[in-house]
């Protein structure tokens, strides 16, 4: 199967490319290496398959390149690009509108008048679009309370628009907190493994009881493969089905540092989610999908993949 991966050269994108070449498919990645963070980063992230004989690479911006090429004879596309974050989203909307929404109205543009039309378009959506309190299956309300999230919840329903005008056959995903190696560098626990192999202050924002649902990328990306099969409109939570707040990370990493962390307290950001956890029960149900890597076991291969690659 031929499979175009958008954000190819990001977190989940990288590992998701991985994955489905080992599983003996056809590649096409696209990234607009847009630097929200070091560009070095995003091409490590695609040292480990770039010359492997069934990927192949386009720098490409959704935003205003030609898509043809690399939508060409494509099956499948995993639309993982976008500007994520939520502290950026007040202060640079245009690039969060232009990215998350414009990028988006384009691919399916371009996909409504592909022939042959892609069998699946799997929108990587987020948690961040269920608002403050995102706890609960794919029926609660959606009331984003940053604009990171108004944009991609907004791309959601140009997918829908699309998928009941132009019969485009969109699948989305909503993913809760996804870590593990390759953890984009301004995400908290990279920031936090950061400082603690330096032994650097660690900064909390708020009261440091915000709860996660915190997801392994290995599940994640499984979790996004089984979507291939997915009924088409389907919406699915992606959580890895353990939660813990901000102090309880720290003491998991702390164990694992063998060393206390230096905590300092800043106010809490506006728009920042107070409590995730995903009901993955449709998910499971559907696919028979369950997570394979509690947090300690994730938390710890992150540890070590920050240590070993330097990133810290």
């Amino acid at each position: 199967m031929k499979c175009l991966v958008t954000g190819a050269a990001g977190f989940v994108g990288s590992h998701l490319c991985e994955e489905l070449l080992r599983g003996g498919h056809e590649v096409v990645g696209v990234d607009a290496f847009i630097p929200y963070y070091p560009e070095a980063v995003k091409h490590r992230n695609l040292d480990g398959f770039r010359s492997h004989p069934r990927f192949a690479f386009h720098r490409c911006d959704l935003r205003s390149d030609p898509l043809e090429d690399a939508l060409a004879g494509v099956e499948v596309i995993f639309h993982q690009a976008a500007m994520a974050g939520l502290v950026r989203s007040w202060s640079d909307f245009d690039l969060y509108w232009t990215c998350n929404v414009l990028a988006t109205r384009r691919l399916l543009e371009a996909i409504r008048v592909q022939k042959p039309r892609p069998r699946r378009l799997i929108y990587i959506s987020t948690s961040s679009v269920y608002g403050r309190f995102s706890t609960g299956d794919e029926t609660m309300a959606t009331r984003p309370i940053s604009p990171y999230g108004v944009t991609k919840l907004a791309g959601e329903n140009l997918c829908r628009a699309y998928l009941d005008a132009h019969e485009v056959p969109v699948v989305v995903l909503r993913y809760f907190s996804v870590y593990g190696p390759r953890q984009r560098p301004d995400m908290g626990y990279h920031l936090f493994i950061k400082a603690l192999l330096r032994g650097e202050p660690i900064t909390v924002y708020g009261d440091g009881q915000q709860v996660r649902g915190n997801t392994y990328v290995a599940d994640c990306v499984a979790a996004t493969l089984a979507a291939i099969k997915a009924p088409v409109g389907e919406t699915y939570n992606v959580g890895g089905g353990e939660s813990a707040s901000v102090w309880d990370i720290l003491r998991k990493l702390e164990a694992i540092a063998g060393r206390k962390a230096l905590v300092k307290q800043e106010p809490e950001r506006s728009g920042d989610q107070r409590a995730t956890f995903a009901d993955t029960a449709k998910l499971r149900s559907h696919f028979g999908w369950s997570p394979q890597v509690g947090l300690d076991e994730g938390l710890a291969r992150q540890w070590d993949w920050q240590k070993g690659e330097g990133t810290a």
